[in-house]
């Protein structure tokens, strides 16, 4: 990235040249499968438009250096692009032109360039496997839920569509769940000097307390009365809660959504901005984060020492006497380190004022992560009471804390926060005063809905797609409108389940969590060197191919090829995939959009009002029509955003003479600011 490469090239100094290809510069071509099939699956390879003057800038300068080094990301797609790059430039690949950074700090970087390698070739199969069944699923299994659904900018992906599936099977799961009744207990006892506590019925004649209704539970209350309650146990332990291990890709993306509120896309742009280097006064840029797209809860010796040498200016309890290390999930990467501070001295305080606030506030996230990592337990004084009475036992629990230990620099637990409490001097045998009881009603809940930070820790735990990919994920389930986000919670639309059910009835293999995760390990073993990328993309395809085989498609009336939804200047139509060998078409045939019901009132009859579609959108119309014609225009729609010209309107949603959408300030004509694309509630961290 340019961002990066700047930070580097101050770091190195006049002797070198540092350039950003800006991502891939090479890719499957964009209008055609790209793929041999009958040749092991040979990919077809490109230069993408958009990258021609970036590679020919590229060129030049690496025809008039000494020496050319490769230096992009530290993973699979980094090692991919690099291998794109030694192709484009006639690089030899096989011999030590790569380096990586697994942080961007002068003196790793200095390091770094001093060892460069040849490019891992097992890396790059690993990538062009993941590359070619992408194509392989999205290519043909577009252009069929096209036809299937007559839309255009529909897709289906390997992964994608899995967790699409996940969204769509948890709302039903809400949907047909039926609430089971069931009751609780509590007793406030006292004792003889007065001081109270609440206990709850926990056994009723030695089995599990099970309260299915209000009849037991009235039941229940009547038997409590007039017996005495005493004592019978006492459990004291003292016990150490460990602190949880430094940040992952996933758990970064998870922890940012619940406590910061962060989407997965937007904490990876902030990540990635931490990483590739930020001007902290007048050392220059420098990383503040190592790479963040990593699998593993690893840290370096180097960084465990770092970390220890600030616990211990807090004060020597808080240093374990020795260094706290972590075992990662069985399957994840392990080549680079958790995602920490390049240096834990480095605090939020001290950095705040060269970040945005949202920058600040993540990387104070991940500096106390990976603080507190490294400190002593908590310590709490657990008690546990258990009280008898004529067959019932009830029971009381809480916990005092005694020693914060690494709560004092990550204060609220992402686990359930602790029940804290005491109890009144007591001892086994005890007799205690009832003084009242209380019963509660309750229902069993379905699970809740997903949120970006849940439905992320739901596919890394099922061994979905890799945590680097989980932001995109959800970013193209929204942009084609597949799942819609109300608050944090996320929901799948009509369309979304409909695809999910076509793809779920056509290719449950595609679709079945078991096998994507199965896939996600053969990948691994391509990047291992264990088994040919070629073979791996075979087992996948032809039982593919035999279900795509299945399933009815419209074809074309002269040729008998598959018809696929195409677009013009017109619009959208059906054609045939053959073009241009066969160029027959049809015209697409409109989808009767259900009117939806609104809040207004026709201004002519009375009745109420509908929103219809129509060629130019969404309008008002008489929910009578056509006994009564009246229609109007929808009202404003607001965005919630500033006008940033005069300071005082809002933006709102409009609709042109001809129909197009745009939007403009709200005191128009005081105000005449316009534009086209809908704003968003976020401002450029640069600006």
């Amino acid at each position: 990235s340019p961002a990066k490469a700047k930070s580097i090239s101050k770091m190195l100094g006049s002797a070198y040249t540092v350039k950003a290809s800006v991502g891939h510069v090479r890719d499957l071509p964009e209008h055609s499968l790209g793929v041999d099939i009958t040749h092991d699956f040979a990919p077809e390879y490109v230069v993408l438009k958009e990258k021609k003057d970036v590679l020919a800038e590229l060129a030049r300068a690496a025809q008039s250096a000494d020496q050319v080094i490769v230096a992009t990301d530290p993973d699979r797609e980094g090692e991919a692009i690099g291998w794109h790059l030694a192709k484009a430039l006639e690089l030899d690949p096989d011999e030590p032109i790569r380096v990586t950074f697994n942080e961007i700090t002068r003196e790793v970087v200095r390091e770094s360039i001093k060892r460069p390698r040849p490019i891992d070739q097992h890396l790059v199969d690993a990538q062009q496997a993941r590359r070619v069944l992408d194509r392989l699923v999205g290519y043909q299994l577009s252009p069929l839920l096209s036809g299937k659904f007559q839309r255009r900018s529909l897709s289906a992906g390997r992964v994608q569509s899995v967790a699409l599936r996940l969204v769509v099977e948890r709302e039903r799961a809400i949907t047909s769940f039926v609430p089971q009744e069931y009751w609780t207990i509590e007793a406030q006892l006292a004792t003889t000097a007065g001081e109270a506590f609440w206990a709850l019925l926990y056994r009723i004649d030695g089995q599990k307390a099970e309260i299915s209704n209000r009849e037991q539970a009235e039941a229940l209350l009547a038997r409590s009365q007039g017996h005495k309650y005493r004592v019978r146990h006492i459990e004291q332990k003292e016990r150490r809660r460990t602190p949880a291990p430094p940040f992952t890709t996933s758990t970064l993306q998870q922890v940012a959504a619940g406590r910061l509120g962060l989407s997965a896309s937007k904490t990876m742009s902030l990540a990635q901005r931490l990483y590739e280097g930020v001007e902290v006064g007048e050392g220059g840029p420098v990383g503040l984060i190592t790479y963040m797209r990593t699998d593993s809860v690893r840290l370096s010796e180097e960084a465990i020492k770092d970390a220890r040498g600030y616990i211990a200016s807090l004060g020597a309890s808080y240093l374990p006497e020795k260094s706290n290390y972590y075992r990662g999930r069985k399957g994840n990467q392990d080549a680079h380190e958790a995602i920490r501070p390049t240096l834990a001295s480095r605090t939020p305080e001290a950095v705040r004022k060269f970040l945005t606030a949202e920058q600040a506030k993540l990387y104070d996230l991940i500096w106390r992560r990976f603080v507190a990592s490294q400190m002593a337990p908590a310590l709490y004084h657990q008690t546990v009471v258990t009280v008898d009475s004529d067959g019932l036992e009830w029971r009381s629990s809480g916990s005092l804390l005694l020693f914060e230990g690494w709560l004092k620099i990550y204060p609220s637990s992402d686990d359930e926060d602790e029940a804290l409490g005491t109890f009144p001097p007591l001892v086994a045998g005890q007799n205690l005063e009832l003084r009242q009881l209380k019963p509660e009603q309750h229902f069993t809940k379905p699970e809740p809905r997903y949120t970006e930070g849940t439905l992320v820790k739901a596919l890394e735990e099922a061994g979905i797609g890799r945590p680097s990919t989980y932001a995109a994920i959800i970013e193209t389930l929204f942009r084609r409108k597949y799942a819609v986000k109300e608050g944090k919670i996320l929901k799948p639309t009509a369309l979304g389940e409909e695809i999910t059910d076509f793809l779920v009835q056509g290719f449950p293999a595609v679709l079945d969590y078991q096998f994507t995760a199965d896939m996600e390990d053969k990948l691994d073993s391509i990047e291992e060197g264990n088994v040919p990328w070629s073979t791996i993309v075979r087992q996948f395809y032809d039982p593919f191919t035999a279900a795509l085989d299945q399933v009815p498609r419209e074809r074309c009336e002269v040729c008998g090829a598959p018809l696929e939804v195409k677009v013009s200047r017109f619009g959208q139509f059906l054609g045939c995939t053959r073009y241009p060998e066969c160029k027959f078409t049809r015209p697409l045939p409109r989808a009767a959009v259900p009117p939806k019901p609104s809040e207004e009132t026709c201004q002519k009859c009375g009745q109420p009002m509908v929103i219809r579609e129509g060629r130019f959108g969404p309008f008002l119309s008489c929910s009578t029509y056509p006994k009564c014609d009246f229609t109007k225009p929808l009202p404003q729609q607001h965005t919630g955003v500033t006008c940033p010209v005069c300071r005082t309107g809002e933006i709102v949603q409009k609709r042109s003479r001809r129909g197009r959408t745009f939007y403009s300030c709200n005191r128009y004509p005081d105000c005449r600011f316009s534009m086209w694309h809908q704003p968003l509630k976020e401002h450029c961290e640069r600006c």
